[in-house]
């Protein structure tokens, strides 16, 4: 059976509010849904005792080379205004993850205010976007 079309990921965040600002203020992205997780089904899909438990946070930055998730990436116009943005809400700008010279970076790693890697990458923007729908 083939897949009809990715439909969503889950990321455990410690302040959901902040992390939805950061996403907002930073990206501009707007919410379009919430679905919250109380029942006895989604206690047992997630495998938690409590649909909502607190997080469970690491002791030690999340290295790009460990297994799962290591960062999620978005083409951007302007690195140095994102990068601004995201320090000015709650990030931090990865100096030693960064390509490009320091007049014109062509790559630069930023995290969230959960500590999450986002790599923004200098790209024009694409005449011809994939629908969303």
């Amino acid at each position: 059976m083939p897949v009809l079309h990715f439909s969503h990921s889950g990321i455990c965040v410690s302040d959901l509010e902040r992390s939805t600002a950061f996403d907002r203020d930073v990206f501009g992205f707007t919410r379009h849904h919430h679905l919250d997780l109380n029942g006895e089904a989604n206690s047992t899909a997630g495998r938690v005792k409590d649909a909502e438990p607190d997080p469970i946070r690491e002791t030690v930055p999340r290295e790009k080379n460990r297994m799962g998730l290591t960062h999620f990436s978005f083409n951007i116009d302007e690195i140095a205004e994102v990068s601004r943005d995201g320090v000015a809400e709650g990030g931090r700008v990865m100096q030693e993850a960064q390509v490009g010279t320091p007049d014109d970076k062509s790559c630069v790693f930023v995290t969230d205010p959960e500590g999450y890697w986002i790599e923004r990458v200098k790209s024009p923007a694409d005449p011809n976007p994939t629908p969303t729908t």
